[in-house]
């Protein structure tokens, strides 16, 4: 009976999963580019998750805004460096989410984005921690609770690897920044080095001139 129930929370957990329409993507903007992705709602009431991170360029920041099928912003934001949210699909359609890189006028921007539509509604939280609903199973109960940490884990895993990111941009960065400060450090030596000998040379020339005239 056990074994039975386990596998029928499992197959409700599968089919909660199949439900689900996602797309996980990195995507470069380029200076003063603005990108969009589209997803399709078949039904109202919908949740769409969304998150996106920039992972590397400039200060790591991007402007994005979500717009509904009749072009209606539900959520948009300036110099954000990464978000994660869920909204509510009230109308039937294509719902637009656009990345705008248009204040930064040379750097490139990489962004990590993941796009979720769920067609099953979420299941509420039971009232009190602990406590099991009427309609749930003990065995259920932990299924969720697992999938929920599963969540908790994924989430940590891409912070991780967006702090993993952008340390080694930041990394490669100065590292480019000191070669270059290098070379132009190794030239201005170089060049020193040659005004110097032309100097000498000029005064020395100079010198000769003038002993021979006298």
């Amino acid at each position: 009976m056990i074994l039975l129930q386990f596998i029928c929370a499992l197959f409700y957990v599968i089919n909660l999963s199949l439900h689900a329409r996602a797309s996980a993507l990195t995507t470069a903007i380029a200076a003063n580019e603005r990108l969009c992705f589209y997803a399709d709602v078949d039904k109202a009431g919908e949740k769409i998750g969304f998150y996106f991170a920039v992972q590397s360029g400039g200060s790591f920041d991007i402007d994005f805004d979500i717009k509904d099928p009749n072009d209606k912003i539900l959520l948009d934001g300036v110099r954000e460096r990464q978000g994660d949210y869920v909204l509510t699909a009230n109308t039937v359609g294509e719902y637009s989410f656009c990345f705008e890189n248009d204040m930064s006028t040379l750097t490139e921007k990489l962004v990590d984005f993941d796009i979720m539509v769920e067609s099953e509604p979420r299941r509420e939280a039971p009232a009190k921690p602990g406590q099991i609903s009427e309609h749930t199973s003990a065995l259920e109960e932990s299924v969720f609770r697992l999938n929920g940490m599963l969540m908790n884990i994924k989430r940590t895993q891409k912070h991780f690897h967006t702090r993993e990111n952008r340390g080694f941009s930041i990394v490669k960065s100065t590292q480019n920044r000191l070669f270059w400060y290098a070379v132009l450090e190794s030239l201005g030596v170089v060049a020193m080095a040659v005004f110097q000998v032309y100097v000498l040379q000029t005064f020395f020339t100079k010198t000769g001139h003038s002993r021979f005239a006298i």
